[in-house]
């Protein structure tokens, strides 16, 4: 039988501003450990620490734009695309003139799993 998610889980978030982080499935929301989905609401000006994931983290920008700093530099993921940031790679998100987007990690986002920057 199916699991209705009636609503998300509100996430805090980790960042240098306020970001509005709404797990729907995931280990809080739904105990869900395989994969985890997310929306994201980030301001102007929004930036976490750089981090080198155990998980893959699918991402679609609906507003905004999100910026994905890596090893080899960075890139602009605009409203409409979307982008894929592989495990084990080390990544740094930020939101110059804010977003929203949905992020899909596999297996679920983990506040242990994540490896951020000291």
């Amino acid at each position: 039988m199916p699991t209705l998610i009636s609503q998300p889980t509100r996430i805090q978030a980790t960042g240098t501003k306020s970001k509005t982080i709404d797990e729907y499935v995931g280990r809080v929301n739904s105990k869900t450990y395989a994969a985890s989905v997310a929306h994201m609401r980030s301001p102007e000006g929004w930036e976490e620490p750089g981090q080198r994931p155990e998980f893959d983290e699918f991402t679609v920008v609906l507003q905004g734009t999100l910026r994905v700093k890596h090893s080899g530099g960075s890139l602009d993921v605009q409203a409409g695309q979307a982008v894929i940031a592989h495990r084990g790679e080390w990544i740094q998100y930020s939101t110059p003139n804010g977003a929203e987007y949905i992020a899909v990690c596999v297996p679920a986002f983990s506040p242990e799993t994540v490896h951020r920057d000291a």
